[in-house]
């Protein structure tokens, strides 16, 4: 039995997986938002009751946003920024009195897509995630590329290319600004429209009034199409990917899969595009699925 674990900004995800792949298991709680002992003893608890109600133990891997430091062997470059310089798989292990493995999310989400999901079979993929931040993963003939810097595919924190006058500098956590995940999280997205638009909504909020047709949040979502149009073409141009497949709550608004290529090929360095947008197709559960993989695939 493995578990597989999505340590998000939002939820706390944890599966279970048998060893046909098998999900035995699912269950969710709220991410304890700026608290490091609570994230442990939420994770700890969601492993313990797990393992009660299967009636086994299981193998333990966990998906993060971010990275351990190999430096260090602490968290670095989280947007859950209180995780940031902690021991999270040593204090997990002490815990738990096991080993546990921990990857980036966005790459176990891009591994589980580029393995048996929307991308099975593509030689080379690109996944992203746009959630509460805005990470990716790249995997190539069905490896991840972690890096020499454990940061390969971390597009979120370079620069919105192609940036327009109209488009305000925001500062992100990173220290930087104008960081592609200011305009592509969903937290940037809202806090853009707060900015622009004087109202406070959330990102889902600022679709449902798009689709409701109400003029500013059509205006936002247009120029979003554009942000996720030029920071995608930046990456065909680097990583030239077969596929790209979107994860984290954005990537259920069904209108990024036809804008955003109507749209990218003004900024693509060839005659032609034919890397494809794609969903997952395993939702948000893709990521939690990929941690559990970091035992095997069963």
């Amino acid at each position: 039995m493995r578990f597989g674990i999505d340590l998000g900004g939002t939820k706390i995800e944890i599966v279970a997986l048998d060893n046909q792949n098998h999900i035995c298991l699912r269950e969710r709680v709220l991410t304890p938002k700026g608290n490091y002992a609570g994230t442990l003893d939420a994770i700890v608890s969601l492993v313990l009751e797990a393992e009660h109600k299967l009636g086994q133990t299981a193998s333990v891997g966990i998906g993060i946003p971010g990275a351990v430091s190999a430096k260090t062997g602490r968290v670095k470059n989280a947007n859950s920024t209180w995780l940031i310089g902690q021991d999270l798989q040593g204090d997990l292990q002490n815990r738990l009195k096991r080993e546990v493995r921990i990857a980036n999310d966005a790459n176990c989400f891009t591994l589980s897509e580029a393995s048996q999901g929307s991308a099975q079979n593509a030689q080379s993929v690109f996944g992203v995630i746009i959630g509460t931040g805005c990470g990716g993963g790249l995997v190539v003939n069905g490896q991840i590329l972690v890096g020499a810097n454990a940061i390969a595919g971390e597009w979120g924190h370079n620069p919105l290319p192609w940036r327009s006058d109209q488009d305000r500098p925001i500062d992100c956590y990173c220290g930087q600004q104008d960081c592609i995940e200011t305009f592509l999280s969903g937290s940037g997205l809202a806090q853009r429209y707060a900015l622009e638009m004087g109202e406070e909504c959330s990102a889902q909020q600022v679709v449902n009034l798009m689709r409701q047709g109400y003029q500013p949040a059509v205006q936002m979502m247009a120029r979003y199409y554009n942000w996720m149009a030029k920071g995608l073409a930046s990456v065909i141009n680097v990583f030239d990917p077969d596929v790209i497949v979107l994860g984290g709550g954005l990537s259920q608004v069904e209108e990024l899969y036809t804008e955003v290529p109507k749209r990218w090929s003004q900024w693509v360095f060839s005659d032609q595009v034919v890397t494809e947008l794609k969903p997952p197709m395993h939702g948000d559960s893709s990521g939690v699925i990929g941690a559990a993989w970091l035992w095997g695939k069963g």
